[in-house]
């Protein structure tokens, strides 16, 4: 993974709130259902809340009722994916391409037209609606 936007540490912790720093920079995962941006509904862009990457287009977000931002398929060139074998089991991380912030979880019992889940933790991210 490439990190375009390297920092030290102590520049993150002050760029970022305590809650973003430890779901960018330390793989953490906020409680499902606390944030806002899972009921977000307008039409916009999500970027990471990181270094701003747009990451999301609202148009492939859906309702996946797990409590976290979920869509079917990110913006090109907008994140990588590595395995994850915490917790006694393999998933498949997702990180901004950018800044290498973890952004959660991607999963294959999406929708069509990808079937996969892109599961995001909400304060890895922030929403910048269309404007009009």
């Amino acid at each position: 993974m490439s990190d375009e936007v390297t920092k030290t540490d102590a520049e993150w912790k002050a760029s970022l709130t305590p809650e973003q720093y430890h779901v960018l920079r330390n793989h953490g995962t906020e409680r499902a259902g606390t944030s806002p941006l899972d009921r977000e509904k307008r039409q916009g862009i999500f970027h990471c809340a990181g270094c701003g990457l747009p990451l999301f287009a609202s148009e492939a977000k859906f309702d996946s009722g797990t409590g976290w931002p979920s869509f079917f398929q990110p913006l090109d060139n907008a994140v990588e994916t590595q395995e994850d074998r915490s917790w006694f089991m393999r998933r498949t991380e997702v990180h901004c391409r950018r800044c290498g912030g973890h952004l959660g979880h991607v999963f294959p019992d999406g929708p069509a037209p990808t079937g996969l889940r892109y599961c995001m933790n909400g304060v890895a991210m922030a929403f910048e609606p269309k404007a009009g």
